[in-house]
């Protein structure tokens, strides 16, 4: 359960850092180039991440005794709510036929996506540590 919510993390976190490097080229569109791809294929499996974020985050609290529980709970709520609005941002850039390096930027500077992306640090922190301290 710590592994598909360190996988999920570990997704959302590479496909940022690859649309860091998108935003930086100032590309008109997306549409034909092999980088305006792998962003679309990245964003894609970063959306399906958030999706089954929060249930993984659950599932490690309940399985793999995740202390204190009601800590970790209390978290998950603020965590399930960045979740679902960095997740309408990134389905709404998926949805537009061309996406600019502007775009990416915007999206990148959204505090919805920054607020996520601070709490998939935080989260993926305490599972490295659950993880090493359980072995």
């Amino acid at each position: 359960m710590l592994e598909d919510l360190r996988d999920r993390c570990n997704t959302v976190e590479e496909c940022y850092e690859f649309m860091l490097a998108y935003a930086a080229q100032g590309l008109a569109a997306d549409a034909g180039s092999d980088t305006g791809s792998q962003l679309r294929n990245l964003l894609g499996r970063a959306v399906e991440a958030l999706k089954g974020l929060p249930q993984a985050y659950e599932s490690a609290i309940s399985n793999d005794g995740l202390e204190p529980a009601e800590k970790h709970r209390a978290f998950l709520s603020v965590m399930e709510m960045d979740s679902r609005h960095a997740l309408a941002a990134m389905e709404l850039v998926l949805a537009q036929s061309a996406i600019s390096s502007q775009l990416i930027d915007n999206l990148n500077a959204s505090i919805h996506l920054r607020s996520l992306l601070t709490d998939l640090f935080l989260v993926d922190e305490v599972a490295k540590v659950r993880q090493s301290t359980a072995k």
